[in-house]
């Protein structure tokens, strides 16, 4: 049975009412809060995840469906994926230790480099500009696989098929 709170959030969340996150604060932040510290113990990065978690919630509001799960259901998926996505985020952040000693990119000639690689942007723009997007967003913006489809609005799947498909054809063009 629906409480007659989750019933008002969910018309509210369904109406584009900004009432709705004031609301999911106050009911469901201390819970969501509590899954959050499951997956990371740091409590600064916990509140940043608890703020990120009420941003994805306002952004696919429309996209709950009372029929598939229960609102906290909804809500505890979406915070437990953007903890691990942190997770994962930092984990990538940290664990890339550049070695100065024994880089090679200093001792790299101009006749050593292949010049027809230098002007990737201008080969990139003959791709189709779906693959354009998702390329430029993973490398020439930093996202992550899931920042891309968070920010781009494009399923997950279709982020990664999209790159391989458009490396491929970056692929024809240096090595025909």
């Amino acid at each position: 049975m629906i409480s007659p709170i989750e019933k008002d959030i969910v018309n509210l969340l369904e109406n584009g009412d900004k009432k709705a996150i004031t609301l999911l604060y106050e009911n469901y932040a201390d819970a969501l809060y509590g899954v959050i510290k499951k997956v990371i113990a740091d409590d600064d990065t916990a509140q940043d995840v608890l703020q990120e978690t009420f941003v994805k919630i306002w952004r696919y509001s429309k996209k709950y469906d009372a029929s598939k799960a229960k609102l906290f259901t909804w809500l505890y998926r979406i915070a437990y994926n953007t903890s691990i996505d942190k997770i994962r985020s930092l984990k990538n952040k940290t664990g890339k230790e550049v070695q100065m000693e024994t880089s090679a990119v200093y001792k790299v000639s101009s006749g050593e480099l292949n010049q027809d690689v230098l002007d990737i942007k201008k080969h990139l723009s003959s791709l189709d500009e779906k693959y354009q997007i998702v390329i430029n967003a993973l490398f020439f913006e930093g996202m992550t696989q899931q920042e891309a489809s968070d920010e781009l609005d494009i399923p997950l799947g279709t982020i990664k098929s999209r790159l391989k498909i458009g490396l491929r054809e970056l692929k024809k063009i240096y090595n025909p």
